[in-house]
């Protein structure tokens, strides 16, 4: 049992305020008036009979006791997140057949933990799903052989299924950490290096082959790679340097003490991933799939990588639904 005066509203203000610093924007997060956040810390302080931050400073910061309080906070409001957004797809039983798509970006931890809550909901219902790239994914789509994909989009207007907006991937730049760690000049390094590219004919590739383009940007490269993995590799062994995007990076964990995530030091762009559903899948389960998939992302995805890498704040994000 909580102690009295510790509420999920009271944890929830607590995060959103240890996220930003300003009593403003934790009250544009949660939806409350300014000082009905004050009041909601004020609450959860005194009963924990602890400051948890210090009222003093602008931006307000935490206290010793508000850092560590805040690591077991998280943990468990995205818990019960998650809880929630597998609850919102538990009643699946009137579904007979369903097919999906995923691109491998998720392959770490979002596609075994999707999987795993459809398999559980689908009991009744013949299900399949593949992982591949989003060339093939759309193309599957195209020929109604998917009843659903997440995949990134290329922008072009999608005529032939319904989309549903999940994430901003904006691209970064990635270098090997022992010749270009964080604040080294990635101009150099961009032109004393090859760039490692990946396979011309993803549609990661196509989509900053015609950012540079635009930019009148040109880069010596020999190297072409297809895996999203084996290109890390490359730039972490100090072969080159890569245009990725967050969620290139984070699969690539093995090698996070390798290679260093930078801003591009020219024109921003991102690419958007979305839930396609085949038109004739007229039901509220893709509304009701891809409001879950946003949870876990926020939770397991973003939210993970906006800690480690500050400057994503704002660039990479979920978008509206």
């Amino acid at each position: 049992m909580l102690t009295k005066g510790v509420t999920l509203r009271g944890l929830e203000v607590f995060e959103a305020l240890a996220a930003s610093g300003s009593v403003a924007q934790a009250a544009d997060t949660t939806g409350l008036s300014q000082p009905a956040v004050s009041q909601q810390i004020r609450n959860l302080e005194t009963a924990l009979g602890t400051p948890l931050v210090d009222h003093g400073k602008r931006p307000m910061q935490l206290t010793t006791a508000g850092r560590s309080f805040l690591g077991r906070t998280q943990s468990m409001l995205s818990e019960l997140r998650l809880a929630q957004s597998e609850l919102t797809v538990m009643d699946l039983s009137h579904i007979s057949k369903m097919s999906m798509g995923i691109i491998d970006d998720f392959d770490n931890d979002m596609t075994p933990r999707l999987v795993t809550t459809l398999a559980e909901s689908l009991s009744k219902c013949r299900f399949k799903m593949i992982t591949a790239s989003s060339n093939d994914i759309a193309d599957l789509m195209r020929d109604r052989r998917l009843h659903m994909g997440i995949t990134a989009t290329s922008g072009e207007v999608i005529d032939y299924a319904m989309e549903y907006p999940l994430i901003r991937d904006p691209f970064i730049l990635v270098t090997p950490t022992a010749i270009a760690p964080k604040g080294a000049d990635v101009i150099k390094v961009m032109s004393d290096l090859p760039f490692v590219r990946y396979e011309r004919e993803q549609l990661i590739s196509r989509q900053i082959d015609a950012h540079l383009a635009r930019l009148k940007l040109e880069f010596p490269e020999r190297f072409e790679i297809g895996s999203n993995l084996a290109l890390m590799a490359c730039v972490s062994r100090g072969i080159g340097w890569a245009i990725t995007t967050p969620l290139g990076y984070m699969r690539a964990v093995r090698f996070h003490d390798q290679i260093t995530a930078h801003p591009l030091p020219f024109a921003q762009f991102s690419r958007r991933i979305s839930l396609l559903a085949s038109p004739d899948f007229a039901d509220s389960v893709p509304s009701d799939l891809a409001q879950s998939f946003r949870t876990m992302l926020q939770d397991k995805i973003i939210k993970p990588a906006v800690r480690s890498q500050p400057f994503l704040n704002g660039e990479f994000k979920l978008l509206p639904s």
